[in-house]
C-alpha cells in the first residue's frame, strides 16, 4: 500500500493572513489526529505564504483527511486561498 505525500504552499491574501494563522493550531491538531496521519506541518515561510507537507498511510487516509478537512472550519477560512500543490505515491 503505497503512502500519499502532499507538498505545496497555500497563499492568503494579507488581511486573511491572522484569520489563518489563528485557526492554523486546530487544523494541525484535527489532522494529526486523524487515523492514517503520519506527518502532517504547516509552517508560513514568508508573510501569507503557508509551505503544507503531509504525509498518509494510504490513498483511503488522505481521502479521508480531504473530506473531513473539506467541511471544516479550516476549509471556510481558506477558501478561495490558492494552493500549489503536488500530490505523489511513495
Amino acid at each position: 500500500m503505497a503512502q500519499i505525500i502532499l507538498t505545496g504552499t497555500l497563499t492568503c491574501p494579507p488581511e486573511r493572513a491572522q484569520s489563518v494563522r489563528d485557526a492554523l493550531p486546530e487544523h494541525l491538531r484535527l489532522t494529526r489526529a486523524e487515523p492514517g496521519c503520519i506527518a502532517f506541518d504547516v509552517q508560513e515561510s514568508a508573510p501569507g505564504v503557508f509551505d503544507v507537507s503531509e504525509r498518509f498511510a494510504s490513498r483511503a487516509a488522505f481521502d479521508a483527511h480531504q473530506q473531513r478537512a473539506g467541511q471544516s472550519a479550516w476549509a471556510e477560512i481558506t477558501r478561495d486561498c490558492p494552493r500549489d500543490y503536488a500530490i505523489c505515491e511513495a
